[in-house]
């Protein structure tokens, strides 16, 4: 489902910090309010998960070393409500993997320079709005059959071979990117622009990390892809299979 309880940009946005450091959270939460945003905070995943159900914020900022509930754990709770960015202190590349798959928006590593983690929110909170723009003009389409799959921008689902696949949001706009270019290829950088937005400052490896994920979802055999195929050095294709009533 979408994240559709972000705020309009007439408002200021809010942001909850989830870290069990009260000194990062406050440091945190400082320069984040003087940056123009409201901020909440919790020490644990379960007192987030509270808050987020009473009054969903505009995103929130989720360290993954918690105590009792981790959040790897908590997201699976909170993604499908209010974009998440992961912060971590941990240097293992699984767990980077493992919350993008998850459904974060971004990771960003612990020590981290806070002009940076202000740019990746500022990109985070402007890509849903732009995402909406791209994703329903009046001129398109608001459902697209290709095949044996089918997306329905209204309701945000997908089938596939007429069994419903659970997408979270970044993944849902990204295979509505591809379907829109079906047999075309769309580059690396074209996908990064239109469901990361034009302000994406981290890795480009972030695609690959999701087109992986999407391809656990909606291919038989995900190590041999025929509905999104790689074209390399240059971008990725999709191809749709069988017909709707397979």
């Amino acid at each position: 489902m979408p994240h559709s309880n972000l705020p309009n940009s007439s408002s200021p946005r809010s942001i909850l910090i989830v870290d069990d450091d009260e000194l990062l959270r406050r440091s945190l939460a400082y320069s984040l309010e003087q940056a123009g945003y409201q901020v909440q905070m919790a020490a644990t995943a379960e007192a987030a998960i509270e808050i987020i159900e009473m009054s969903p914020p505009s995103l929130v900022l989720l360290d993954i070393g918690l105590p009792n509930m981790d959040g790897l754990d908590a997201i699976r709770r909170i993604r499908d409500i209010c974009p998440v960015i992961l912060v971590s202190g941990r240097q293992r590349q699984l767990d980077e993997v493992l919350g993008l798959e998850l459904g974060a928006e971004d990771y960003i590593r612990k020590p981290f320079d806070t002009d940076v983690l202000l740019a990746r929110v500022r990109n985070v909170l402007k890509r849903a709005p732009a995402a909406q723009s791209v994703e329903q003009p009046v001129a398109l389409p608001t459902f697209l059959a290709l095949g044996d799959l089918t997306i329905d921008l209204d309701t945000h689902t997908v089938t596939c071979k007429q069994k419903p696949v659970f997408l979270s949001p970044l993944e849902f706009r990204l295979l509505h990117t591809l379907a829109q270019a079906a047999q075309r290829v769309v580059s690396t950088e074209e996908l990064l622009r239109r469901v990361w937005g034009e302000h994406y400052v981290g890795e480009p490896q972030i695609v690959y990390v999701y087109m992986r994920s999407l391809r656990e979802k909606l291919e038989e055999n995900p190590q041999s892809p025929q509905r999104i195929l790689t074209v390399r050095g240059v971008g990725y294709r999709f191809v749709p299979q069988g017909s709707q009533d397979a």
